[in-house]
């Protein structure tokens, strides 16, 4: 363990990683309870940290450095074609910043994605109490986006509000909206969030270049990529 002014740094134990077969993964992480929190948050996430519930993490796998942390560059994105069909599919949506409180209706939406799209995940068995300190038990700044088709919401995304940027944390949507690609409908919205808060970044959290179920986050270019706490437009070797 490490202190680190009045925190404490810690690495994980290796566990079966998650992305690539026959590889370990261990973290270097940190508890954000307590004073400063969000001070923290806004540090780590410059660093390349990445929060979950009440801990700032990176990847520190002494054999492996496939993990790189991506942010978009919100003043030189612009849509794709592709992307602009996307926003015109979903036009009708009602798009909304809401606090970030569980609900029963999001949580059945939660599960039904869960089960969709990562059946025999690590979170599919997650009890509503389990969201809710998801959802609600953040020591950062944090809110939810949320779209919907009058009562029936489409899609939600837990953001973490940072001083110079908003870090897309979680992401869920309707599995039968799949075809309207509510993914990354919900990035361009959560980037055009940040333009009208004069924000400069959308931290999308980590990417391995190359892996397909992460190759969604390339389109979003021009990215900024980080590796040992230095950010640069270049995917680092």
């Amino acid at each position: 363990m490490v202190k680190s002014g009045l925190k404490s740094f810690y690495t994980t134990k290796p566990v079966p990683c998650d992305y690539l077969p026959a590889k370990t993964e261990s973290k270097t992480a940190v508890d954000l309870n307590g004073p400063n929190a969000q001070a923290w948050a806004n540090a780590l996430s410059r660093a390349g940290f990445r929060r979950s519930h009440n801990v700032c993490y990176i990847p520190s796998c002494p054999e492996c450095r496939a993990c790189v942390s991506v942010r978009i560059r919100v003043a030189d994105f612009r849509p794709s074609k592709k992307m602009r069909k996307t926003l015109r599919q979903n036009e009708t949506l009602d798009v909304r910043v809401v606090p970030n409180i569980a609900s029963s209706g999001h949580y059945a939406l939660f599960k039904s994605y869960l089960a969709q799209r990562h059946a025999g995940g690590a979170m599919e068995n997650m009890s509503f109490e389990d969201y809710r300190a998801m959802i609600e038990d953040c020591p950062v700044d944090c809110c939810l986006l949320e779209a919907s088709d009058g009562a029936q919401t489409a899609g939600v995304m837990l953001v973490d509000v940072l001083d110079d940027g908003l870090s897309a944390v979680y992401s869920f949507f309707d599995p039968a909206r799949a075809h309207d690609s509510m993914g990354t409908f919900l990035i361009l919205k959560l980037v055009e969030l940040a333009a009208k808060m004069r924000k400069p970044y959308v931290y999308l959290g980590y990417m391995i270049k190359n892996l397909s179920n992460m190759r969604y986050k390339e389109r979003f270019a021009p990215l900024e990529y980080c590796r040992g706490g230095a950010w640069s437009v270049s995917f680092p070797d």
